[in-house]
């Protein structure tokens, strides 16, 4: 009897295609659980500002502040607002005009020194960025002595009290020369990637300078704005050295407010994590509203000049 030999099969080809899929799949998924991984690094401060601001002042302990409330509550928040309620106000007097103030004038800056060029509009653009290197420290002393300044002379002129040092527009004044090379940067960096030819353009066509720039280049420098709108409005509302400085109590921003919510013998954490979560509300706002544009911006300027 002959015993016929089944033939194997043949082997298999190996895909490579599967395999790099298989590869890039694997790839995603590190680098899925790596940014859930740092998410969580980064939701940890505020789950333990979150959870004790819900916390009676019994309970808010730093011993235990990983624990659940056993009593939730809400005082702390409303102690928290009452608080800081007058010192939000002053926050938005001061930010929402001076962040806008700033995106005027580094706009108007940005265009002039991009697309208008003059004889030493190099060497002015570098004194503008030396602005950007002098430490709040460094500038404190002067700074007082010129808003002090500025009170008498509008006291001799007016016959009122100045309203420079001591409240909110020496303190907006400061923010806003000190924001302008930061500001004349983001839009001198945007603007160059205009095309020069849409200026010559608007030349031929007769258009002055304020015009070219009201009606070319204004409709186009919307992520510009968000940029600055963003950076300026964030660092007004967060600055507490200026404020210490250059305002009174009745003219106390945020910060200065928040600092100043601490008991004599014993720490309201509660109200301070509360008043701290409060406090963080308007930039959140903010950059949720204007943050689509914020990279485009950032990047834009970032591809020529």
């Amino acid at each position: 009897m002959t015993v016929t030999e089944t033939p194997a099969p043949p082997a298999r080809a190996e895909d490579p295609g599967g395999r790099a899929r298989r590869r890039a799949g694997r790839a995603r998924g590190i680098r899925l659980a790596l940014l859930v991984a740092f998410l969580v690094i980064f939701l940890i401060p505020v789950y333990v500002l979150l959870v004790t601001s819900f916390k009676p002042l019994t309970e808010a302990d730093p011993g235990r502040a990983w624990a659940l409330p056993e009593v939730w509550t809400a005082q702390p928040w409303r102690v928290a607002w009452e608080k800081l309620a007058p010192g939000i106000w002053n926050s938005v007097l001061l930010a929402v005009p001076g962040a806008l103030i700033s995106a005027v004038l580094g706009s108007m800056n940005g265009y002039v020194l991009s697309k208008w060029r003059f004889p030493g509009a190099d060497v002015l653009f570098t004194l503008f960025l030396f602005g950007m290197f002098i430490p709040y420290q460094g500038v404190m002393i002067p700074l007082v002595q010129l808003l002090v300044k500025l009170n008498e002379v509008t006291q001799s002129l007016t016959g009122t009290p100045g309203v420079f040092y001591g409240a909110i527009p020496g303190l907006l004044l400061a923010h806003v020369v000190y924001g302008i090379p930061i500001c004349t940067l983001i839009f001198r960096n945007y603007y160059v990637t205009i095309p020069d030819e849409l200026i010559e353009a608007a030349r031929v066509d007769g258009a002055g300078m304020l015009r070219t720039y009201r009606s070319v280049v204004l409709p186009v420098s919307g992520p510009a704005f968000a940029v600055v709108i963003i950076w300026q409005f964030t660092s007004m509302w967060n600055d507490f050295l200026f404020a210490v400085f250059l305002t009174g109590p009745q003219s106390w921003p945020t910060t200065v407010m928040l600092n100043n919510i601490a008991g004599a013998q014993t720490v309201p954490y509660s109200q301070q994590m509360a008043a701290a979560l409060l406090a963080s509300v308007p930039t959140m706002i903010v950059y949720v509203l204007l943050g689509r544009f914020f990279m485009r911006g950032l990047m834009a300027g970032a591809l020529k000049g």
